[in-house]
């Protein structure tokens, strides 16, 4: 099953519903009561049901999922994966140190 996008389903809407008002207003206004006639209709009809199920297509849409936010940047120098309960969790700065010198590395 393909699901078209929400802008592209109100498109198709559009187009479908102004394609079978114009189709009508043919039909009526010739007023052929041949096979041309029923084929107009024919095509009225096809077009008013695209239309509604476009529009429906439209309005039961799931709302856009929001954007995930990109990491942030790499910085020279700096603990930037290392969270704060870790860093409280040293007491001895020479391991903060050994740390910062093993994310320089990388």
């Amino acid at each position: 099953m393909t699901r078209l996008p929400r802008s592209r389903a109100r498109i198709l809407a559009v187009t479908a519903s102004l394609a079978a008002v114009s189709l009508l207003v043919t039909l009526v206004v010739l007023r052929r009561d041949d096979i041309l006639g029923v084929a107009l209709a024919l095509l009225v009809v096809l077009c008013a049901t695209v239309a509604g199920v476009a529009v429906n297509a439209a309005r039961h849409q799931p709302a856009a999922e929001p954007a995930v936010a990109a990491p942030p940047a790499h910085r020279s120098g700096g603990l930037h994966s290392i969270d704060a309960d870790t860093l409280e969790s040293f007491d001895d700065p020479r391991m903060v140190a050994a740390l910062r010198e093993r994310h320089r590395a990388r």
